[in-house]
């Protein structure tokens, strides 16, 4: 998957780890559309967000969880989040 990349990732027990920017990613309470060049920003923020559609949709096809948090989320319940995920995965590999 060119110009992709997980945040986090391990391999071992294919758990991917996405932190996604609001404006970046189409955040659905934070997201916002620039009024400058207008047209633009929307065609690329509208392929952004598809583009993490597919990455997801691939990953998932290929045996990964896929977990996506947005940047305004509270670090600890993220942590703990992946943590959990984690523990989950290793416990199946057993």
């Amino acid at each position: 998957m060119p110009r992709r990349s997980i945040d986090i990732a391990f391999p071992g027990i294919k758990v991917a780890v996405f932190l996604d920017g609001c404006f970046w990613h189409g955040c659905p309470q934070h997201a916002t559309s620039p009024k400058a060049n207008a047209d633009w920003w929307r065609q690329k923020l509208d392929r952004n967000v598809a583009r993490d559609q597919e990455t997801t949709e691939q990953l998932i096809e290929a045996g990964w969880t896929v977990l996506r948090f947005w940047e305004h989320e509270a670090p600890t319940t993220v942590a703990a989040d992946v943590a959990a995920a984690v523990a989950a995965a290793r416990a199946s590999r057993r």
